[in-house]
């Protein structure tokens, strides 16, 4: 239920990020390290908006694979106790 409240989130935000962006057609100058550029609104405003997600997404991946690996780890280590402590009961 969660990863579908945030799915509609972030639809949500993307389609409000839609209209802002086809309402303001003005051009943007950015300035980046060797160059300079100039592009419409909406353009920079998606690149961002896209950049922002992808990086989210990288980061939250890492934490939920470094998390299912250590519930791997502990389950591992919770069949071995269980495995010895019926050995442990009948000695």
């Amino acid at each position: 239920m969660k990863s579908f409240v945030a799915t509609v989130l972030v639809a949500l935000l993307f389609i409000l990020a839609l209209i802002f962006g086809a309402r303001n057609e003005q051009v943007v100058t950015i300035s980046y390290f060797v160059a300079q550029g100039e592009y419409r609104l909406p353009v920079v405003l998606a690149i961002v908006f896209f950049a922002g997600f992808i990086l989210s997404w990288l980061v939250a991946s890492y934490y939920i694979v470094r998390l299912k690996l250590s519930l791997a780890t502990t389950r591992k280590k919770l069949n071995q106790v269980m495995a010895k402590a019926p050995q442990d009961v009948d000695a």
